[in-house]
């Protein structure tokens, strides 16, 4: 025999059924403490500091991903230097 019963509660009414706590105050008080840190770090960082911190494609990123871009295109991972000598070279021919 099978016995389902649906209980229709919101999740405060389950969590008090349960015996278990309430962590509310906690959570309130750990988003405030977060809040205050980050608004902290973020007044003592200087703006090239602030900047490699929250957009990490910096020029060397952008650099790799050109390379990585190359290797895909079977090009070799050549640079745009070495493109134009190999386009002269073969142009000779």
């Amino acid at each position: 025999m099978k016995v389902t019963f649906n209980i229709d509660c919101t999740p405060e009414e389950a969590r008090r059924f349960m015996g278990l706590p309430d962590v509310t105050p906690l959570q309130d008080k750990m988003m405030e403490e977060l809040e205050k840190k980050m608004q902290e770090n973020i007044r003592s960082l200087d703006p090239e500091t602030f900047i490699k911190t929250w957009m990490p494609m910096t020029m060397e990123s952008w650099g790799e991903m050109q390379k990585m871009f190359w290797a895909q295109m079977g090009l070799g991972g050549m640079q745009n230097d070495s493109t134009d000598s190999e386009v002269s070279k073969k142009s000779k021919k």
